[in-house]
């Protein structure tokens, strides 16, 4: 091919310019490409609601006028407007019918924007089956709830509100569990009780912001005595609070960035301001409120937007762990409880008098966490596997290994105190340490009459609760089994045999758990049900490490409290909790302890996070998933020829590993015939002693659903399986 020598002199030309100047052409095309994304994603601001002649509003939630908008310039191109509001649910709990009448009002006047609305009692409404679901719906609640005797709910509001109190307090729901969604409170009340006014909308209102729902305006109170309210009466109240939440409902279907629910006077705050208490909503998981942010729940409406505008803190509290409630608190007197337990004995204690355990600062921190404390060093609480069998939805690990029934079982412990400061502790190291009982000492026969009562009273919450069943309620009253293992160390306690043959003489059986460092005590224990040792570590320096025990003979403690077990004919357990990367590598030496105090069981479980703590620094990260721990338990029981694996709970991401004289005749033989055991105990006290009786003389077939391997995987298939919604791990623990 031909070129003339001048074409070809242009065309190089023309090369050498363009790479010359190469990164203006590169800065020109970036700057286009540049323009171009924000035109396509910048959304646009000119466009302006047009319903069409002769059109009727069909209700859609994603407008108030129309179903369709056009451009200003005229276009003829449609698109859908976003969704910013898709219906309102008026949540009301009421004993006079008030609330009720009060929630049917509002309903009509939502109805009258075209937005779809739901009136619900909530007696009702289950929170642990549908709450969840509404940080996804664009929905927004209202709450409207009376404060009824004494402060406390009415009676169709009492399970709701019950529920959502255990949530914030529950390490298992998360901190962040209802964020998403969209709330508004009123509640309704009589300021003639001073103590009590309007106790319950402030409640509801605190819990759900300390899960990490967002208020769409300040919670506004309406008052029953004339006197007082601020318009007149509880309907005026009403009506003013409704002015403002339909305007408040039309700003939210317009777009409009919801304020962060400090309002004062219908004026929302700065956007600057609601970023700062967004970010410092969300990083105060682990925190807690001082002083005067603690206070705002307890304030009126414009008091809170007084305290707001004057620099209150945002922090979300966290009262699983006392360690951060005290560190956080800086105008308290008291650094921790610790200190306080130090501190508020030594002003009362006389000269040669014991003092107490359960200090009033520790009383009010464990009962906010739900603990029914009883006398001055015994607690019980109800466990959520208790609730959960209620309610035909799986029993624990203990009712799949051993046949327990969760719902009859309490769980208490007679000593608070603990000789260990574990690091995965569920309890945050909440409850004193020691190394000897140097306490008051209140008597057995007390304890369990007032456990006993205080569990049952527990029980009677939930009679009418949505899902429980019947039968199950009327059984639950009459408890069959006592884990002492609800926290410390309860050998500790020194009339520990007493307590449990009180427990054994009232048909209760016995499951006690010991951090294996009391040996002298495990060896003088009497019979009981079943003897648990935890085994947190295989080696001295991983115990210290994970356990972080008092006693400075620490190890030989620990060993001679394995040897103590191994000395036992009743049921035997090693309780194993998996931590990883800090005691799942120890496969040979876990074998060792196991040769040496020769357990009838071994429980392989994964480690509960609780949470974060400043007594611990366990994150998500150590927590093993499922196959890991089944890997775990495979290798340790190669290791154990006397021993297979038996069953499986993958709920509780825990494993049962039996010695093989508890397979009979191809069987496995794990569970426990309670009838058979009391009759053997009674016998065994009646005859000062000397009838004695082993492990074998009251075990039961296993089912088959509980085995390992299973298609159920531990699950009872007589109960239905509960996936908690908007979970992404299974942390639950037991």
């Amino acid at each position: 091919l031909d070129i003339p020598m001048d074409t070809w002199s242009f065309f190089s030309t023309c090369l050498v310019s363009v790479w010359l100047h190469r990164f203006y052409i590169y800065s020109a095309i970036a700057f286009g490409i540049s323009i171009w994304l924000i035109v396509q994603f910048t959304p646009t601001k000119t466009r302006k609601k047009v319903t069409e002649p002769g059109e009727k509003s069909n209700g859609n939630p994603a407008s108030s006028e129309g179903i369709e908008d056009k451009l200003v310039n005229g276009s003829a191109t449609l698109q859908a407007k976003e969704v910013y509001v898709a219906g309102v649910k008026i949540f009301y709990g009421s004993q006079t019918g008030t609330a009720k009448r009060f929630a049917r009002g509002l309903a009509e006047a939502i109805t009258s924007l075209n937005l779809p609305v739901e009136v619900i009692s909530m007696g009702d409404y289950d929170p642990d089956d549908c709450l969840a679901e509404e940080t996804a719906s664009r929905n927004v609640c209202v709450f409207l709830v009376a404060t009824y005797t004494d402060g406390q709910p009415t009676e169709s509001a009492a399970w709701f509100c019950k529920w959502l109190e255990e949530a914030v307090n529950d390490f298992r729901f998360g901190k962040t569990y209802l964020k998403g969604l969209r709330y508004a409170v009123f509640g309704l009340g009589n300021s003639v009780y001073v103590d009590h006014y309007n106790t319950v909308g402030r409640n509801i209102d605190r819990w759900l912001w300390m899960l990490s729902a967002s208020r769409i305006m300040t919670r506004a109170e309406g008052d029953c005595n004339v006197a007082q309210s601020k318009h007149g009466s509880i309907e005026a109240d009403f009506e003013a609070w409704k002015a403002k939440f339909l305007s408040r409902l039309q700003a939210l279907c317009r777009g409009e960035k919801p304020c962060s629910g400090k309002c004062k006077k219908g004026k929302c705050k700065s956007p600057g301001k609601q970023s700062k208490e967004r970010t410092d909503h969300e990083h105060g998981a682990s925190e807690y409120v001082n002083t005067e942010a603690e206070e705002l729940f307890e304030t009126s409406s414009e008091e809170e937007a007084d305290a707001e505008e004057a620099g209150g803190t945002n922090s979300v509290i966290d009262v699983e762990d006392l360690g951060n409630v005290m560190s956080h608190m800086k105008k308290a007197k008291e650094g921790d409880v610790g200190m306080s337990l130090t501190r508020e004995n030594a002003g009362r204690k006389e000269e040669g008098e014991k003092r107490e355990m359960i200090t009033p600062s520790l009383r009010e921190a464990l009962t906010k966490q739900g603990y029914r404390l009883i006398g001055s060093h015994s607690g019980v609480k109800l466990c959520r596997w208790t609730k959960s069998m209620l309610r035909g939805r799986g029993g624990c690990y203990k009712h799949t290994f051993y046949g327990i029934e969760s719902h009859r079982c309490m769980e208490a412990t007679p000593s608070l105190a603990c000789a260990n400061k574990c690091v995965f502790c569920w309890r945050h190291h909440t409850n004193p340490v020691g190394t000897e009982w140097r306490w008051k000492m209140d008597q057995p026969e007390m304890i369990l009459q007032e456990a006993i009562e205080n569990h049952q009273n527990m029980i009677k919450q939930f009679r009418g609760v949505s899902g429980v069943k019947a039968d199950r309620f009327e059984e639950a009253m009459t408890a069959k089994h006592c884990a002492l293992s609800l926290v410390g160390e309860p050998i500790m306690y020194p009339e520990i045999n007493r307590f449990v043959k009180l427990l054994h003489q009232h048909s209760i059986s016995s499951f006690l758990v010991t951090n294996a460092q009391f040996p002298d005590e495990i060896r003088n224990l009497e019979p009981v049900t079943q003897l648990y040792v935890s085994v947190d570590a295989s080696t001295k320096e991983s115990l210290k490490r994970i356990d972080r025990p008092l006693f400075r003979d620490f190890w030989q403690r620990f060993l001679d409290s394995l040897k103590a077990l191994s000395e036992k004919q009743q049921r035997t357990v090693y309780r194993l909790t998996l931590v990883k990367a800090w005691n799942v590598d120890e496969l040979k030496a876990y074998a060792d302890l196991v040769a040496l105090g020769k357990p009838d069981f071994i429980e392989v479980k994964g480690v509960t996070y609780c949470g974060e703590s400043s007594a611990s620094n366990l994150t998500m990260a150590n927590v093993p998933w499922h196959e890991e721990v089944v890997r775990f338990v495979q290798e340790l029981a190669d290791l154990i020829p006397d021993y297979e694996i038996a069953c499986e709970h993958e709920h509780s991401n825990c494993l049962l590993i039996a010695h093989k004289k508890f397979k009979v005749n191809g069987e496995w033989c794990t569970w426990i015939n309670y009838g058979r055991f009391q009759e053997l105990v009674q016998e065994h006290e009646r005859s000062g002693g000397s009838k004695t009786f082993t492990a074998a003389d009251y075990a039961a077939r296993t089912p088959r659903w509980a085995l390992f391997g299973s298609r159920e995987r531990g699950f009872d298939p007589l109960d239905i399986r509960y996936q908690r919604k908007n979970k992404v791990r299974d942390i639950s623990g037991c």
